[in-house]
């Protein structure tokens, strides 16, 4: 009997764990859009990566002009390095079909050597996967599943706002053979050393920008990646069936495109005057009104109401216009410029909540900044015209030729110098 309360005991112990155990809840974050769920980590990592995604999700949008409009979750599985398992890839995207939907997970190896780039290209990876299959639910279970092609991936990460494109515009710099359209289609980079990783990365920003500067560009390249479930094995055809000004002039195009960067590359960065009277231009554009007492509206006034389908148009070719001056623009001033261009890029959706706040703090951010580099003129002027004057001497030897023909000073006077000077004065 004894035996037999024993064993009811530790069974009934044992359940008690297990049920404990089922019962505590597996530690998540959910992104503010409620698009990404995020597992394993502490709550600063899982914090980092929904940050991370909803950035890159917002870049996306914002090149297509588009309303977020998800429609299945993306589950981020965040899981730490395991020593007898050194062949895990650091990011593995799983994409399949079940009963309820499409499923999407995302396995990300977090350390403190983690590539974020390769993070932040695996997650635009499932966002445009998510977009191409979101209204195809009828997906037979064990079908062939199309990717987006890595020269859309590319290129969408480079047109980032916080996307440094210095090392881009100098790859296509180097004087050579231009790769045909044709050919960068088909090109896979995972093929390639850096060099041509690199080359590769350039021509497909070259590419993304050149297809979203047609006319209607957005709103195309949208259209492209909702039918690329239904591509061929031409992507250059499939690309001229949206592009249709590409068809039977790809090539021309393609070359005067990689000719405009090149000279655009070469040129200088502006001065932050120069950056600050450019953008004072842009913001003074006068919009067409819609009828009424007000022919032309101001920028400002614009974000007071919905915008027409016209002035959304003018808007496409304004929020364009900012992200030109962006590339030239001044370091100090770069970020306003691009704060600008999001902000069009917003109106142009028809989107006004926080706009005119926003507009209000980048017109004091830039009064500040005006002030603040008025104040390093004048003292760089004064500077110059007080303190110059008095010369350190350090570099005088260097700057005057005469120095070189005077006579060294004395040497020291140590034993061993005495003997190499006598043996210098017998040989």
């Amino acid at each position: 009997m004894k035996i037999r309360a024993i064993l009811a005991g530790a069974l009934l112990l044992g359940c008690s764990i297990f049920e404990l155990l089922g019962a505590t809840p597996i530690e998540r974050s959910v992104s503010p859009s409620g698009q990404f769920v995020i597992y394993g980590g502490d709550a600063a990592w899982r914090g980092a990566v929904s940050a991370l995604a909803e950035r890159t999700k917002a870049n996306l949008l914002a090149v297509l002009q588009r309303r977020d409009q998800w429609g299945a979750a993306i589950v981020v599985n965040l899981q730490s390095p395991a020593a007898n398992l050194p062949e895990i890839p650091a990011t593995a995207l799983r994409f399949s079909q079940t009963g309820s939907g499409l499923k999407l997970q995302l396995d990300l190896t977090i350390s403190r050597k983690m590539d974020f780039g390769a993070m932040e290209r695996e997650l635009l990876r499932a966002i445009l996967l998510e977009m191409i299959y979101r209204n195809q639910p009828g997906i037979a279970s064990g079908a062939t599943y199309v990717e987006p092609p890595n020269w859309l991936i590319e290129g969408l990460l480079a047109l980032a706002p916080n996307c440094d494109r210095t090392s881009l515009t100098n790859a296509l710099a180097v004087p050579g053979r231009i790769t045909p359209l044709d050919e960068l289609l088909w090109e896979r980079p995972e093929l390639l050393d850096s060099a041509g990783r690199l080359l590769y990365r350039a021509y497909s920003f070259a590419l993304v920008q050149l297809l979203i500067e047609r006319a209607d560009g957005h709103a195309h390249l949208g259209r492209y990646i909702d039918n690329l479930s239904f591509t061929s094995n031409d992507p250059l055809a499939d690309l001229q069936a949206v592009f249709p000004q590409l068809a039977g002039n790809d090539q021309k195009i393609w070359k005067s495109k990689i000719a405009d960067i090149k000279s655009s590359g070469r040129a200088d960065l502006l001065t932050f005057s120069q950056t600050e009277e450019k953008l004072s231009s842009l913001l003074q554009t006068k919009f067409v009104g819609t009828g009424g007492r007000d022919k032309f509206l101001s920028f400002e006034d614009l974000c007071q109401k919905k915008p027409a389908p016209a002035q959304r148009l003018a808007l496409q070719k304004f929020s364009q216009e900012l992200l030109l001056l962006a590339a030239q623009a001044n370091p100090a001033l770069r970020s306003v410029v691009q704060d600008y261009q999001q902000v069009s890029a917003q109106l142009a959706l028809g989107k006004l909540r926080g706009l005119a706040a926003r507009l209000a703090d980048l017109k004091t951010l830039r009064s500040k900044l005006s002030s603040r580099m008025t104040e390093i003129d004048d003292y760089l002027n004064w500077f110059e015209a007080t303190q110059l004057s008095t010369r350190s001497g350090l570099f005088e030897d260097c700057l005057n030729p005469s120095s070189l023909e005077t006579p060294s000073r004395g040497h020291r006077k140590d034993s061993f110098s005495a003997y190499l000077d006598a043996m210098e004065t017998q040989f």
